[in-house]
């Protein structure tokens, strides 16, 4: 059996002069949670329509459990895809009961074993009866996964599901559904513009930009081994130095490191916050001028040879604004080199 549920070639989706998905390719893996992550309108929905059926793409192939859905000569309607999809407001039908809404679009002869197992699967055993106003946002929520999982589809799309709900709730949010659709071991997909979400639900991420999938990985190889500079930037804070290399080394104001895959020219690289030490010194030539408390840990801004760095320091390393300090690299071998050409 092919382990890849879902596959897209080249796929590509214009709306008029705008280009919204440029020669898109990605294989999923079957049982495997997949994030597209990137910025608003770099095309992470438009992608996701393709695949659900929702929008036809203008070119390229798309590929469901080993059956092409979308080439140059066939496409699909999405209710014979075998895709499942929670839209970001939910779509809940107000005039229809929690029971209506995830027996919508399953046989009349079948909903009245299939919509109490759903809801059991979602833990909204109870609530049959009762209407989307009557409901929390989360028991909304997992109404519209249950109606998702209705025709025991084989990939689940999930459209920035909580983009609108508060952070506290968020979290909470994604451990429910998570905890409902891994022992399930459908394929999931999800549109986030948010790396924290991405970073703790994904197995795998696609960052997105501009219409195009610029890299996928884990959320550890994205974070450490981006890219580029606009990938290094987006998926978490860094600080990018200006070098110079030679003899397979690079030199900057922090200090001299292997240039790793570029040698004998400038180069970029990139030092996330986390890699600087701070050690407080009367003499020492960089001074803290901003600093932000966030609990576990404190954000410092910090100028030293012209350049403002950041540092993230446990809380328990406590340096006031206005101190000189020592910046010091903690493990150079987490730094990353790019070509100085590589622009945002």
């Amino acid at each position: 059996m092919d382990r890849q549920m879902i596959r897209l070639t080249a796929v590509t989706k214009r709306f008029g002069d705008v280009l919204a998905v440029d020669a898109a390719a990605l294989a999923v893996e079957r049982g495997e949670i997949v994030a597209l992550l990137g910025p608003s309108g770099c095309g992470k929905t438009t992608l996701l329509r393709t695949i659900a059926g929702f929008e036809q793409a203008d070119g390229g192939t798309i590929e469901l459990d080993g059956r092409v859905v979308a080439d140059a000569s066939r496409w699909v309607p999405p209710e014979r895809r075998r895709v499942g999809m929670v839209f970001q407001d939910y779509a809940l039908f107000p005039h229809l009961t929690v029971a209506g809404n995830v027996g919508y679009g399953i046989p009349r002869r079948d909903r009245r074993s299939r919509v109490p197992e759903l809801l059991a699967t979602v833990g909204l055993a109870g609530l049959a009866g009762r209407y989307p106003h009557q409901l929390s946002g989360g028991q909304q929520q997992r109404v519209a996964l249950a109606r998702a999982l209705a025709p025991s589809p084989g990939v689940v799309l999930l459209d920035e599901p909580w983009s609108s709900v508060d952070p506290q709730l968020r979290q909470e949010l994604r451990d429910e559904v998570t905890g409902i659709l891994r022992p399930l071991g459908v394929t999931v997909v999800l549109v986030t513009h948010d790396r924290e979400e991405a970073f703790s639900l994904a197995d795998r991420i696609a960052l997105m930009r501009e219409g195009r999938i610029v890299q996928t990985g884990s959320a550890e190889a994205l974070y450490r081994s981006p890219a580029s500079r606009w990938a290094a930037e987006f998926v978490g804070p860094a600080n990018v130095l200006h070098g110079a290399s030679d003899s397979g080394r690079v030199h900057t104001v922090l200090g001299t490191f292997p240039a790793g895959r570029v040698d004998g020219e400038p180069v970029g690289v990139v030092v996330r916050p986390e890699l600087l030490g701070l050690a407080r010194d009367p003499a020492g030539p960089a001074q803290v001028v901003g600093r932000e408390f966030r609990g576990h840990d404190i954000l410092y801004r910090v100028h030293v040879a012209g350049l403002e760095l950041l540092s993230q320091r446990p809380s328990t390393e406590s340096v006031e604004i206005g101190e000189h300090v020592q910046v010091t690299l903690l493990d150079d071998a987490q730094v990353f080199v790019l070509p100085s050409t590589d622009r945002m």
